[in-house]
């Protein structure tokens, strides 16, 4: 297999097949994050795509079902590419139905109503979105690159496409100062364009990145990880989401992991309370080191 420089894919998606059609990452400057630093931005021939499907098409039966297309954004491709690509994938497993990948609301929006239209019918669908947060103030404070505006924009086209996405967010992610707009501007954003899966991630400051020297000099100021399940409990609280809404919180990054569908929020909201009865004060009250999100 053709793969350039790390590989990430949800938990969840362990046991899908990984295509890599770009590596690194198109934007690479969030202020959280260190997972392409040093990889430069490419997109893979297409002939290492034939290749690399040539070998899967020996590990994975004919009949397989999803596949998920690398690295960090690869819906920065041209509309045109991206569907030559799946027509190539169908050659080999003809009853693909799922591409999944993971993306960004800043490539996202640059393609048109038609163009993910085009791309639903490719099979395109499970995009795992970094939304992070519904706040301008903390989207701004981690430069992702989009306003909480084109978020909402391109989310509704995504629905008119009848794409499903993944919404990744980070915990803790506006600090000490915008914990509560952290909370309400994402669960107002998430209560317009429900996904199909809400994962949660602790944020975590990673040595080296412009959020480690943020905090260093006092710009952002850390949650302990108390105050990371009290917002949590407050997001299940304020999201009023479909039932089959599933809620992943089972991430290593998180102290409390729990996970479970929306349809019983005073359920998951008890697990959470239990959490904090159960985790000795020493670690609630402490901001865990994480050299990873």
């Amino acid at each position: 297999m053709h793969y350039t420089g790390p590989v990430y894919r949800h938990p969840l998606e362990a046991n899908t097949p990984i295509l890599e059609i770009t590596y690194g990452c198109s934007w690479n400057k969030c202020n959280f994050c260190n997972m392409y630093h040093g990889v430069r931005f490419g997109v893979s021939p297409i002939e290492h795509i034939r290749e690399d499907l040539e070998e899967l098409s020996q590990i994975y039966p004919k009949n397989l079902s999803k596949i998920t297309v690398a690295n960090g954004d690869p819906l920065t491709l041209p509309t045109r590419k991206l569907i030559e690509i799946s027509d190539l994938i169908q050659e080999y497993f003809p009853n693909i139905y799922v591409i999944s990948c993971q993306s960004s609301i800043r490539n996202i929006r640059r393609k048109s109503q038609e163009e993910l239209d085009q791309l639903y019918e490719a099979k395109y669908d499970d995009i795992y979105i970094g939304l992070e947060s519904g706040s301008d103030k903390v989207l701004k404070q981690m430069n992702k690159g989009y306003t909480s505006k084109q978020a909402y924009e391109t989310l509704e086209k995504l629905e008119n496409a009848k794409i499903r996405y993944i919404s990744l967010l980070m915990g803790g992610a506006g600090g000490k100062d915008y914990s509560t707009e952290h909370v309400l501007e994402t669960a107002k954003i998430l209560n317009a364009y429900p996904p199909k899966m809400i994962s949660i991630i602790t944020t975590g400051i990673v040595s080296g990145t412009k959020l480690a020297q943020m905090q260093a000099n006092g710009e952002f100021k850390q949650l302990t990880e108390r105050e990371v399940i009290e917002e949590e409990i407050e997001l299940i609280k304020h999201l009023e989401v479909p039932n089959n809404v599933y809620f992943f919180g089972h991430h290593n990054n998180n102290v409390a992991k729990v996970s479970g569908h929306l349809k019983d929020k005073d359920n998951m909201i008890e697990k959470f309370e239990n959490k904090l009865e159960e985790i000795p004060n020493e670690i609630l009250d402490s901001c865990i080191k994480r050299e990873y999100l």
